[in-house]
């Protein structure tokens, strides 16, 4: 009995009784409130078509996965050298800083019909999608980041003759590494809807594109077995940051098993 009460109060589990409430609740409405099926699924639609169409979502959704690391990765290798160079230059910042703020207000899904003009219908447009969501979190928690070095540990590093080179791999970023992190996070959950945004516009693959399908056929079940399945992505790609995260910077107050916290 104490074996199942400790399952049944693991936080690991929270999340999937919270699920499970909301498929219930879920399942409740629409019985109570009779709601029509062209307009809500019941959860065992959904279900079944998750079971029906799983080796094609499956399929579907790695399309979607690496297009989701490209431009993930993309977003890290310019965007954290980019914060490096706004973070420690005055100029840079003034001139680049407002440019970016000014280009996360016009809206990626009205500009990546250019990406398939240029670029055609393969994986590129997406990944280019990918990208412009993911980068700029990256570079403005990387910013905070180094920024919030206190000038006195610097000081103390000068005065003991640290080279500058030095000072940054000991100092400045094990500093940064915990928004490093929080931008990664943020990111690679935009990455995704920037994927799916690059297969709306032009793609015939990826779950973006099932979804274009589903809706045309007024397919809800397997339009709500996509999202599902787009959740799972976003899911398992922040799992793996955080895990990441903890086995880089253990030492951070957010990763210590001695935080209190309400439980």
């Amino acid at each position: 009995m104490s074996l199942l009460r400790k399952i049944l109060l693991n936080p690991a589990m929270r999340p999937i009784w919270l699920i499970v409430v909301l498929l219930v609740l879920w399942d409740l409405a629409i019985r109570l409130f009779k709601i029509p099926p062209y307009l809500i699924p019941a959860p065992q639609k959904v279900v079944e078509a998750l079971q029906n169409e799983w080796p094609r979502l499956v399929k579907e959704s790695t399309v979607t996965t690496w297009a989701t690391l490209g431009g993930f990765g993309l977003s890290i290798l310019f965007g954290i050298p980019m914060a490096l160079l706004i973070a420690y230059s005055r100029t840079v910042e003034s001139f680049v800083y407002p440019l970016l703020v000014f280009s996360q207000s016009v809206p990626k899904i009205a500009i990546a019909p250019l990406f398939v003009v240029w670029f055609g219908f393969g994986i590129i447009p997406k990944v280019i999608a990918a990208f412009l969501l993911g980068f700029f979190p990256i570079v403005v928690s990387t910013v905070m980041g180094f920024k919030s070095v206190e000038p006195e540990m610097i000081d103390l590093a000068r005065s003991m003759k640290a080279s500058r080179l030095q000072t940054f791999m000991r100092i400045s970023l094990p500093h940064a590494m915990p928004a490093i992190f929080s931008g990664l996070k943020v990111s690679v959950t935009l990455a995704v809807v920037g994927a799916v945004v690059g297969e709306f516009v032009g793609s015939n693959s990826g779950i973006g594109y099932v979804l274009q399908i589903a809706n045309g056929n007024f397919d809800l079940p397997l339009m709500f077995a996509a999202l599902v399945v787009l959740s799972m992505i976003g899911v398992v790609l922040f799992v793996a940051i955080d895990l990441l995260e903890r086995v880089m910077i253990p030492w951070h107050a957010s990763q210590r098993g001695d935080v209190h916290a309400t439980p």
